[in-house]
């Protein structure tokens, strides 16, 4: 490997003070939050499944066992996690996010994509081309040795063909899975174009979520009418369901539409979606309202439910 030279070691250090300083480590709250860059790094892996084991979440964050106990304790405390013991092996002890948990994700996870896009926007295409370029060697570079870590999912905003890709992958699923028919997707296409035309981004959102540079899963946050938001549009790629996805999009949802002064959320669904409706209970909705229809091709039992913001 050679020698490493003293002024290699020398812009190394400087470069991690500049970026501290830059990026607001040193403050007293990360991002203008309650939270140190440690808790708001625990919170983040926590929210990327259902359930981590407190052992593996120790492990790929090389935290300090100590530390991570106490920081859990608080958390419980504040009502952000829920522990528990492993049923197969109860010498382990296993961490869930709650709903508020991962509220406070969602918040942290906004704050960190404003501040990231403020320092982009002082520079030319160009400079954030290059930028973004030398950060993936900086990454891949000292990440040989973490290869195995698990892969983060990122949340963000529309950009330009995210739209026909909800509508295709939602008639492609929905197709093989439960063997809906054209008029689903047709539906779907209609809810999309609904939202490119008339959306106001004041009280409306929608977002992806992008597993290693690709869509794996959105949502849309739309108004209902003046004090109800509607979540419409659920979607989580095969491959990557049970990882807490879908749960962290709803929570997105939830935190814009409480952000955007609604007073209520609701959404329809069907009884045949289990896994979805999971996650809706998880989240707070209650089923107000069911009814029996034809559409897309079958019988099924439309559901409507509902949670207070």
């Amino acid at each position: 490997m050679g020698t490493v030279e003293r002024d290699q070691v020398t812009a190394v250090r400087q470069f991690n003070r500049f970026y501290t300083t830059v990026m607001g480590f040193l403050d007293q709250g990360l991002l203008r939050s309650p939270f140190s860059l440690t808790e708001a790094r625990i919170l983040f892996e926590l929210a990327q499944r259902e359930v981590t084991e407190v052992g593996v979440l120790r492990d790929t964050l090389g935290v300090d066992a100590g530390q991570l106990s106490r920081t859990l304790v608080r958390f419980e405390s504040a009502g952000l996690i829920e522990r528990s013991r492993s049923e197969a092996d109860g010498r382990k002890l296993l961490v869930a996010p709650t709903v508020a948990g991962r509220e406070a994700f969602a918040d942290l996870d906004a704050r960190s994509d404003q501040q990231a896009e403020e320092l982009l926007a002082g520079l030319t295409d160009g400079d954030r081309r290059r930028l973004v370029a030398d950060l993936d060697s900086v990454r891949r570079l000292l990440g040989r040795r973490e290869a195995a870590a698990p892969r983060a999912y990122v949340i963000r905003g529309l950009r330009p063909g995210d739209l026909g890709w909800v509508v295709q992958r939602n008639a492609v699923l929905y197709a093989r899975e439960y063997g809906w028919d054209q008029t689903y997707e047709a539906l779907v296409a209609r809810i999309v174009a609904d939202y490119a035309e008339h959306h106001d981004p004041r009280r409306e959102n929608a977002w992806i979520a992008e597993l290693d540079g690709r869509p794996v899963g959105a949502v849309f946050c739309v108004r209902k009418d003046d004090t109800t938001a509607q979540l419409r549009l659920l979607l989580v790629e095969p491959e990557t369901r049970g990882a807490g996805l879908g749960t962290r999009l709803v929570a997105e949802c939830i935190a814009f539409a409480r952000s955007a002064g609604y007073s209520s959320m609701m959404l329809w669904t069907n009884d045949v979606l289990a896994a979805a409706r999971r996650i809706y209970q998880k989240a707070g909705f209650e089923l107000v309202e069911e009814k029996e229809h034809h559409s897309f091709g079958h019988d099924l039992v439309g559901q409507i439910w509902r949670r207070d913001l």
